[in-house]
């Protein structure tokens, strides 16, 4: 053994060639770790001075190569800044350029993922031979990030200036196949051929058959490109990239930036400016913020998995109660993921409905090449269909999607809680109301709780999971379990009206009502709010969700929170249902809406809609956007505040991914808490004081005044 460590052993082979295997002992997959960084160092250094080495072949010994940095070391580094605080990055872009500037040639053989980093310490490699199930990228974009350790200056010397932005600014992960098209990597075989495919390739480097030191030259020369090429590859990449990535997220345009002013300059001054590049997107708020979310993903995903480890058997076969577009939904992505279901109705008219749905989502994947007709008819027939409760004792979770109705849902709760078994769970898509009233329908409460998908199901990925009074440990461990088993994203909730998303939504919806009572412009409004990151503007978000629902949510939660969700006024969404503008679903409300080529609601305004609002608005009134964003995020800040004292939610960070993966909000701010923390709590307090005479929803709660005072953050 020439070193052994707890994350790299180095052992001679046959004729010379030395094993440089990736093992992060304590951990599933591979990583660049402080530990992994500094043994990759002492390892190199083991075989600079290793007598009779011809060649190194670098593996894994785990089920992937190496998945990238480890994400949660760079959090003291926003603090201290990337340029003092990143010592390791330093160090392995100096393990990279040893590996490269090595005596002898060096393959890897890419048996999984090998992302970031990962791949960063491939392109240093001379060849890379991957396995069929490989996947390689650079996805560092996603965490507001460009790569690091060289790969903004190896890839586009290797793939060319196109590919290189292609990849760098996508962060999209790439199948063997078409790296080995784009000559990232140099031979794709069977996972069994692997090990013998490099150990051949090294070989052939070392006979001379292969010329390892003519890409070394490469790598370390200026790219290979004219002026008109350049400008075509980068000044039309920007503005096309500026224009996909929009304002908030600087990475993408500044990794192409750092690849074009390196484009000419030798892989050390290259790799300068990739650094510099690196520290200037590290610094802002954007990075912090979603590598803060990629963390806070990790917690939701590791709490979601310790709570299926709980469940008592796995969903084998679930039902919906309740057809039509949100029944077919769920049918759908049920279907599509492996778990078979029952959709029963009461008419044939919503079995047509929901089936529709169903296979619309799937035509959809067909069309676009993402599935086969063969694989599209397999998943429609685990879609059961049916006006009859046949079968029922057989599944093991049954969701309940009929109408927003109390009086409905009770008695269709009573009605299938006979036709199931005694451990079937029971869980109601209901969006507000409370868990522990509908429970009082059943026999078995502690066999109920609430599952509320967020539509479109197939395109929200948050499912909340919420407990009642009653509900057991083992009801909410099988809940959890089918949401993962459907690819959602669980986090459970304690019941109240609205439970989490929808009980923060709402006062966000009364801080915009009292905009518009207040003589704001709703179409203004919504571009103020767009422009600061939501998908959509309120306005616009109310015609999605539809005024009649609105209006029953509302009530829901006045009657729940009296104190700050009692209206006392007509507001505007209120004159909206009043004259049966809906919304999106029956093609009027703030907005109308058209449908275009491609058959999507189109909204268009709409001067109905403004002499309809007269009589109850001020006169017209410009506000500024920091008075508009104020005015429409305290009242939702003040109330995720208190669902976290409340104990409604666990932590800040799901509350935070809750508001992110059901209603869209903005991922570069981090969430509502990370932008609380951004601002400063004293600055928040202070805005809170400064609108308090507007009511109730501005006063900042006790909890956010104590950690103003004793200068503490959501995120320590």
């Amino acid at each position: 053994m020439i070193f052994k460590g707890n994350a790299i052993t180095v052992q001679m082979l046959d004729a010379g060639i030395a094993e440089l295997n990736f093992d992060l002992q304590g951990e599933s997959v591979n990583k660049f770790d402080n530990k992994t960084v500094t043994e990759l160092s002492e390892a190199i250094t083991a075989l600079e001075n290793t007598e009779g080495l011809k060649g190194v072949l670098a593996t894994s010994a785990k089920g992937v190569f190496i998945v990238g940095a480890d994400i949660s070391e760079f959090v003291p580094m926003f603090d201290k800044g990337f340029e003092e605080g990143g010592e390791h990055i330093n160090l392995n872009n100096i393990n990279n350029n040893r590996i490269e500037d090595l005596g002898v040639p060096v393959v890897v053989a890419i048996n999984g993922f090998a992302l970031g980093g990962g791949l960063e310490f491939c392109l240093a490699c001379d060849y890379r031979v991957a396995s069929t199930a490989a996947k390689v990228g650079l996805p560092e974009v996603k965490l507001g990030l460009i790569p690091g350790w060289g790969g903004t200056v190896r890839l586009p010397r290797i793939a060319g200036a196109s590919t290189a932005i292609e990849w760098v600014a996508s962060g999209k992960d790439q199948k063997p196949e078409a790296a080995l098209d784009a000559g990232v990597i140099d031979g794709v075989v069977a996972p069994e051929a692997l090990r013998d495919a490099a150990l051949q390739t090294l070989q052939n480097c070392i006979d001379g058959k292969l010329d390892y030191q003519a890409r070394r030259k490469v790598k370390k020369s200026p790219l290979q490109l004219n002026g008109t090429e350049s400008l075509m590859a980068f000044e039309t990449a920007k503005a096309f990239i500026a224009g996909q990535a929009g304002p908030n997220y600087p990475a993408p345009v500044t990794a192409v930036k750092c690849i074009q002013k390196a484009a000419g300059m030798s892989r050390d001054e290259a790799l300068e400016v990739e650094q510099q590049g690196f520290a200037k997107v590290g610094s802002t708020p954007v990075a912090k913020s979603l590598v803060g979310l990629f963390l806070s993903d990790q917690l939701i995903a590791k709490k979601a998995k310790g709570w299926e480890k709980k469940a008592d058997k796995k969903v084998e076969r679930a039902a919906v109660l309740g057809a039509g577009i949100m029944g077919g939904g769920i049918a759908y992505q049920s279907a599509l993921k492996g778990t078979p279901i029952k959709m029963k109705d009461i008419a044939q008219a919503g079995l047509d409905l929901g089936m529709n749905e169903a296979n619309k989502l799937l035509s959809k994947r067909v069309s676009r090449g993402r599935m086969t007709a063969d694989k599209m008819g397999s998943i429609l027939s685990n879609i059961d269909a049916t006006l009859s409760y046949d079968n029922f004792h057989s599944v093991d979770v049954v969701v309940e999607a009929v109408v927003e109705n109390p009086k409905v849902k009770h008695a269709v709760l009573a009605d299938v809680e006979k036709q199931v078994s005694e451990d079937t769970v029971i869980a109601s898509n209901t969006s507000t109301i409370s868990i522990t009233y509908l429970a009082e329908a059943l026999e078995r409460p502690e066999n109920f709780c609430g599952m509320h998908f967020f539509n479109p199901v197939h395109a929200m990925p948050l499912v909340e999971v919420i407990r009642g009074e009653k509900t057991s440990d083992t009801a909410v461990a099988r809940t959890v379990a089918y949401a993962n088993a459907m690819g959602k994203k669980a986090i459970v909730v304690n019941d109240c009206p609205g439970f989490l998303v929808n009980r923060v939504l709402f006062p966000y919806f009364a801080g915009f009502a009292d905009l518009v009572r207040d003589g704001a412009d709703f179409q203004a409004v919504d571009k103020v709010m767009e422009k600061w990151g939501w998908p959509m503007g309120p306005a616009y978000l109310m015609d999605v969700v539809g005024m009649d629902t609105g209006v029953h949510a509302e009530e829901v939660m006045a009657a729940g929170f009296p104190d700050r969700m009692t209206k006392d006024y007509k507001t505007c969404g209120d004159v909206m249902f009043e004259n049966d503008r809906y919304g999106q679903k029956n093609g009027k409300g703030f907005y109308v809406y058209e449908t275009d080529k491609r058959g999507k609601p189109k909204k268009v305004v709409s001067e109905e809609t403004y002499e309809l609002l007269k009589p109850v608005v001020a006169d017209r009134k410009e506000f500024d956007a920091e008075e508009v964003v104020m005015r429409m995020m305290i009242p939702m800040a003040n109330e995720l505040a208190r669902c976290l004292e409340e104990g409604i939610v666990d932590s800040a960070a799901e509350a935070d991914m809750a508001l992110i993966y059901g209603i869209g909000f903005p991922p570069f701010r981090g969430g509502v808490f990370r932008w609380i923390d951004e601002i400063g709590v004293d600055a928040f307090v202070a805005a809170c004081d400064k609108y308090k005479d507007l009511g109730k929803r501005y006063e900042a709660i006790d909890m956010i005044r104590d950690m103003a005072a004793n200068g503490k953050k959501f995120y320590a």
